[in-house]
């Protein structure tokens, strides 16, 4: 009964009912919507505040094993208002297993020194260029390039005719020398028993004399060649080649089947067991160079050093350089010093006093300065110093370090290379 007037009015005006109705769906639909967004924002309250609950305790957790993780590092190293370490503490044990040698800065006496740069050659009275001396073919070559050869070895072979002339001659003088003597036996013979006259047996010894001469200088033109006189089982144009002396060969320009002259350089051997230091004096230092001073040698490339002495000075300067030569004789038992290796010979001038020295090697430079290890009972400690004079093995100190201090004489680069990585990690 109700609805029947609601009806008829909804049937009497259809567009405004269809109008009403949308307007009324629109306001639910926008109710409700309101309603959802006010739920989600309250709901977002809630889940931020617990979330914010949560990652507060990892926070926490993290922060507790980063003090855990502290607690059991070592004690670190005091620092410096640079950020370097005051000391670096080490034990005897440590000390021992980098090789550090811990010496004391004392008084000494400083050379001033002349170093000139020089070359290491063949020692040229120890070297020979060995020839034939005989025009042949080579039959056998028996020595290589850097072989050690005894004096007198064989080092090739070669066949000659010149000498086959030699020895043949050698041999036909022997036969009348052998002649001559059974003819000078049998003349004296019968000239003492008075069966001769005296001119037979003058002649004969005469014979004699002149046979004697002839088979002298066979042997004396063999000698000159250096072959032997052919006995025995060698064929009489075989020439051997033989070493010397005791050396090295050095060079070789022989093969076997090559025809050679009598001044065919066949070999270069060397005796290395001494060498000769070659350097050239500037016209100032000649008076202060002379036979007789002693020098060190010391190779540039290895740092190897030795003791020599000079042995020539030259009277003349060169017209370009105006420098005279001069020359160290350095025994080489172990070869070290090769020919063509460059070094530098340092001369001893004057000897001075300092009042403290150290070692050349203890010089460390640390953040541009030169600095030292010093030892003391926290560990080693860097102090900078100031230089004076040097010679190949102390260096006088001005000022950073008293005599008498301890510090690191040798392989003092490993506390460098401990005092870079501490530099790093506190950077870090």
């Amino acid at each position: 009964m109700i609805l029947q007037p609601i009806t008829n009015w909804i049937q009497q005006r259809p567009l405004l009912s269809v109008l009403i109705a949308v307007l009324v769906t629109a306001a639910a639909a926008a109710s409700y919507s309101w309603m959802e967004v006010s739920h989600g924002h309250s709901s977002g309250k809630t889940e931020e505040s617990h979330d914010g609950h949560d990652h507060a305790a990892p926070s926490e957790s993290k922060e507790d094993g980063k003090d855990h993780d502290h607690s059991k590092d070592e004690p670190k190293r005091p620092k410096s208002k640079e950020g370097v370490p005051d000391a670096i503490p080490m034990n005897q044990t440590q000390i021992a297993q980098a090789g550090l040698a811990v010496e004391k800065a004392a008084p000494g006496q400083l050379k001033t020194l002349l170093e000139l740069p020089g070359e290491i050659r063949f020692n040229a009275d120890r070297m020979a260029h060995v020839v034939p001396r005989v025009a042949g073919v080579v039959e056998e070559v028996s020595a290589d390039l850097g072989a050690s050869m005894a004096q007198g070895q064989v080092m090739a072979v070669i066949a000659s005719t010149q000498l086959a002339e030699q020895r043949s001659e050698l041999l036909s003088a022997k036969k009348r020398l052998d002649l001559a003597r059974t003819t000078y036996e049998r003349e004296k013979s019968l000239w003492e028993q008075k069966v001769s006259p005296e001119l037979d047996y003058l002649q004969a010894r005469q014979a004699m004399n002149e046979a004697e001469i002839m088979v002298a200088n066979a042997r004396e033109k063999l000698a000159a060649l250096g072959a032997n006189t052919g006995s025995g089982e060698d064929k009489l144009n075989q020439f051997a080649l033989r070493a010397p002396f005791a050396g090295t060969v050095v060079e070789k320009h022989l093969t076997r089947g090559e025809a050679v002259r009598e001044d065919t350089q066949a070999f270069i051997v060397a005796d290395l067991t001494t060498v000769w230091a070659e350097i050239s004096v500037p016209a100032q230092e000649l008076m202060r160079v002379r036979s007789g001073t002693e020098v060190t040698v010391r190779s540039t490339a290895s740092g190897v050093s030795a003791k020599g002495i000079v042995t020539y000075v030259g009277a003349l300067l060169g017209e370009q350089t105006r420098t005279a030569p001069a020359r160290v004789v350095l025994r080489n038992p172990d070869l070290a010093w090769r020919p063509g290796l460059f070094v530098t010979v340092s001369i001893g001038l004057d000897t001075t006093e300092a009042a403290v020295t150290v070692l050349s090697a203890a010089i460390q430079n640390i953040e541009g300065k030169d600095s030292i290890f010093v030892s003391t009972p926290s560990g080693f400690v860097v102090r900078p110093v100031k230089l004076g004079r040097r010679d190949g093995d102390h260096v006088e100190v001005l000022e950073g370090v008293t005599a008498g201090e301890e510090y690191v004489a040798r392989n003092s680069f490993v506390l460098k290379a401990e005092l870079g990585k501490d530099s790093a990690e506190h950077a870090h």
